[in-house]
């Protein structure tokens, strides 16, 4: 759990980077579009940003920055094919929906934390550029960005965070919902309806929340977003 809950708090991070950096940025190669992103963004991580405001930038980056279709297709893996087309378009559009509501009121520990991009190597049609957040209190961290170019600058396909993908682990999160609801993929779009129509979980409701949704609000002190519940959608 606690390696679970560094990943979506480091990868909270990578949101509010992109979220900082100017359009201008992209035409930059993959290791200074990276590395000034970086510079620019963390300085803007802290309690200081109101959360509705939070949300909002984070909706705008995460459409234009990160490679949402691949992202989303390969988080919900070999069950694609078992949704028409119009549930793929709808669970592509809560899939963005969740993940910028679920990490985005992890950014405010991370205020004042350095980033520093160490190297860059190409990875087949992508290119991998590793680099570290220095946080105030704690260990470095490594995060290794895989980029790809797309339509004249770039978009991040993934973020390992000490070797942990962040699509490999939406991935895990959304099989085992599917798998506790009886295999079917549908359960899926229903879970996230509800996530995002409720919005993250108060402080007073975090352990009490409804089997229906799926998913569990972090626990105290933690910084992961909802993970899936054993009991089934009904």
């Amino acid at each position: 759990m606690l390696r679970r809950s560094l990943v979506f708090g480091v990868v909270a991070i990578a949101f509010g980077l992109l979220g900082a950096a100017p359009r201008s940025d992209a035409a930059m190669d993959p290791k200074a579009f990276i590395g000034n992103l970086g510079q620019e963004g963390i300085q803007q991580l802290g309690t200081n940003v109101p959360p509705a405001q939070r949300i909002a930038r984070f909706h705008q980056l995460f459409q234009a920055d990160f490679d949402v279709p691949s992202i989303g297709r390969f988080a919900i893996g070999r069950y694609w094919q078992a949704f028409s087309p119009e549930q793929q378009q709808e669970f592509l559009r809560l899939f963005a929906e969740y993940t910028v509501q679920a990490y985005a009121d992890k950014l405010g520990p991370y205020g004042g934390s350095q980033f520093r991009v160490l190297n860059a190597a190409p990875a087949g049609e992508e290119v991998v550029v590793s680099s570290e957040v220095v946080r105030p209190n704690g260990p470095p961290v490594r995060m290794d960005w895989h980029v790809a170019p797309a339509g004249g600058g770039y978009k991040v396909t993934d973020v390992y965070v000490d070797n942990v993908s962040m699509r490999i682990t939406q991935r895990d999160e959304f099989a085992k919902i599917i798998q506790n609801n009886g295999g079917q993929p549908t359960a899926l779009l229903a879970v996230l309806r509800q996530q995002v129509h409720e919005g993250p979980a108060p402080a007073s409701a975090r352990g009490a929340a409804p089997a229906t949704r799926g998913m569990t609000p972090a626990e105290p002190g933690g910084m992961a977003p909802t993970e899936p519940r054993g009991a089934p959608v009904r």
